[in-house]
């Protein structure tokens, strides 16, 4: 199936558009990007940029029997699965975002968290996570921290930008994440 590509116009024209949550009460992992980019904002899907190994990544660990197209992300939730965002107003790069705005962006993911009770909140990022939840030491992985029973998983940022993790590693830090969201 062919999806429609937005114009370079449309994505300068994002900045600052919200893209919906996928999501649904008692999800198995409720995953959580830092904010959308661009690109994202232009075609209203998470993760949407091409070249974005968050579909990928969530294939090749198990979480999905084949590799979802972000247009059809509302099939996360047979999964179990569902997306949001720490801040959901699109930038070029998560780095646009300040300190204040992640921190502050804390208590509207804690409430949807509390409301939804997702059984996990994987946050994909660590820097964000250190900021909004002031972890400074905080590493991939489970976290000591929960939000009700929620309890908090930290994935590396899937953006291409991420160079630390290729393809294969995130899918390996995922399949750790699904492992422990099967037990």
């Amino acid at each position: 199936m062919t999806y429609p590509k937005p114009t370079k116009e449309e994505i300068a024209a994002a900045a600052g558009k919200k893209v919906p949550d996928v999501i649904a009460p008692d999800l198995r992992v409720l995953l959580c990007g830092i904010n959308p980019g661009l690109y994202s904002g232009a075609t209203g899907h998470h993760f949407s940029r091409p070249g974005n190994r968050f579909w990928p990544a969530l294939h090749r660990s198990g979480f999905t029997l084949e590799q979802i197209h972000p247009f059809e992300e509302r099939r996360l939730l047979e999964y179990g699965l569902g997306i949001t965002n720490f801040v959901n107003r699109a930038t070029a790069r998560a780095d646009q975002l300040d300190d204040d705005e992640l921190r502050s962006s804390r208590s509207r993911l804690e409430s949807k968290v509390r409301r939804f009770k997702p059984a996990w909140l994987a946050l994909l990022g660590v820097t964000a996570y250190r900021v909004a939840f002031e972890e400074s030491r905080a590493v991939i992985g489970d976290q000591k921290r929960t939000i009700g029973h929620t309890k908090l998983w930290v994935l590396p940022n899937p953006s291409g930008l991420n160079a630390h993790y290729q393809l294969d590693a995130l899918a390996e830090e995922f399949g750790r994440l699904r492992a422990a969201a099967s037990e």
